[in-house]
């Protein structure tokens, strides 16, 4: 019996482990951004977007970093401009971007938020999803 729970409790161990490292992910992404949110933000072409990325510096010393923000996917892609943040140890910043979807995106395309850092990136979980601009809607109607 003992055998069987020490068995069961070191495959228990090696589960929680195993999901502890997947859910940490790959492609450089921290543990910090698992709180970063996300979701899919419906845009229509030439339609503009704001992002916004809160960093803080989670190291002993002031540091410097250059930093950017991309949307990437199959069909198109946007860059915005670097940015120079500096931090003292413990502090944040948030850092804001404007664009505009190309006007060239396909309908039903996507792209995904990726955030560039030194010789770093961590893709995040936010997507803007192209969609048609043109909505038609009901305003009226008469039966006689």
């Amino acid at each position: 019996m003992k055998k069987r729970f020490a068995l069961l409790s070191l495959a228990l161990t090696t589960l929680i482990v195993t999901l502890g490292f997947s859910s940490v992910g790959s492609d450089s992404q921290s543990l910090i951004c698992l709180a970063c949110g996300g979701g899919v933000v419906d845009k229509a072409p030439s339609e503009t977007f704001t992002v916004k990325i809160g960093f803080k510096n989670t190291g002993r010393t002031e540091g410097t970093w250059s930093v950017n923000v991309a949307f990437e996917g199959e069909a198109w892609s946007w860059s915005g401009t670097p940015k120079t943040l500096t931090l003292d140890p413990c502090h944040r910043e948030t850092l804001t971007w404007n664009g505009d979807v190309p006007e060239e995106a396909p309908i039903d395309s996507m792209a995904r938020l990726i955030v560039y850092y030194d010789d770093s990136f961590v893709p995040l979980d936010w997507w803007i999803h192209v969609v048609d601009g043109a909505e038609l809607t009901i305003t009226s109607s008469t039966v006689e």
